[in-house]
């Protein structure tokens, strides 16, 4: 059960959805982030898991050579057992010979009790090594999962960045455009012109009154004359003439 959730975490993590974690997210930098440190923990999680699943089978291991060792200790003893046995029954001690065949019947029920301890842990073992092989390779992909999420972390946060700038931009253009500068410009430019009519008429206005006042200077002049004429005639004299 323990093997099989550490392969259950490996292969969900492996599988894990980042698109749909980060589309809910307000700070896409800050949940990479966080998914970074998460990812990075649960590997430090299953390396513990794998370690213990290792050791726990290099123990199994050590047994089953053990056993083995064991067996053969104990067939050599069995074989020398019997041989001494033999050895004594030919030079006629037959209880000798069977004491000695009883000490080989022991060893050989200790070999195999030997035999079969390690025919029981063999099936056992290899499949442990097959856990152990699977739980590597998950492993190892968890470790790449996570340095192509620590790329892509830096490619996405490159682009939420230029994004932001590009925002910023537009932002700037849509409040340029509200206030439309060529608009200002025309106001002042119209203003402006709306002066120099000012100015104009206040100048032909000034030119008219200084004519007037010419025009009046004139016609005083032109009084004067009378008036010197008519009173030459009443004086006797006679009115000048124009040369001819």
């Amino acid at each position: 059960m323990a093997k099989q959730s550490i392969l259950g975490r490996i292969t969900q993590m492996a599988k894990a959805n980042i698109h749909a974690m980060l589309d809910s997210a307000e700070d896409p930098q800050k949940m990479l982030d966080q998914l970074i440190r998460d990812y990075t923990s649960n590997i430090a999680d299953a390396e513990a898991a794998i370690a213990q699943t290792i050791g726990n089978l290099r123990l199994a291991e050590d047994d089953y050579r053990e056993d083995l060792e064991e067996s053969r200790t104990w067939g050599n003893k069995a074989l020398a057992a019997s041989n001494k046995a033999e050895e004594l029954r030919a030079n006629g001690d037959t209880a000798g010979a069977e004491k000695f065949d009883k000490l080989a019947r022991v060893a050989i029920e200790r070999q195999i009790d030997a035999e079969s301890s390690a025919k029981t842990a063999q099936p056992a073992i290899a499949s442990q090594n097959e856990v152990v092989d699977k739980l590597k390779q998950g492993l190892e992909t968890m470790k790449q999962k996570r340095q192509e999420l620590v790329s892509r972390r830096d490619q996405l946060v490159a682009r939420s960045k230029a994004v932001q700038a590009q925002a910023q931009v537009q932002d700037a253009v849509k409040s340029i455009n509200i206030l439309d500068p060529n608009s200002e410009i025309s106001r002042f430019e119209e203003k402006i012109r709306r002066e120099e009519a000012r100015v104009r008429g206040q100048e032909e206005l000034a030119a008219s009154t200084l004519d007037a006042q010419f025009e009046e200077l004139e016609d005083l002049g032109q009084q004067t004359e009378i008036e010197a004429r008519l009173a030459a005639l009443k004086a006797g004299q006679q009115p000048k003439q124009l040369d001819n």
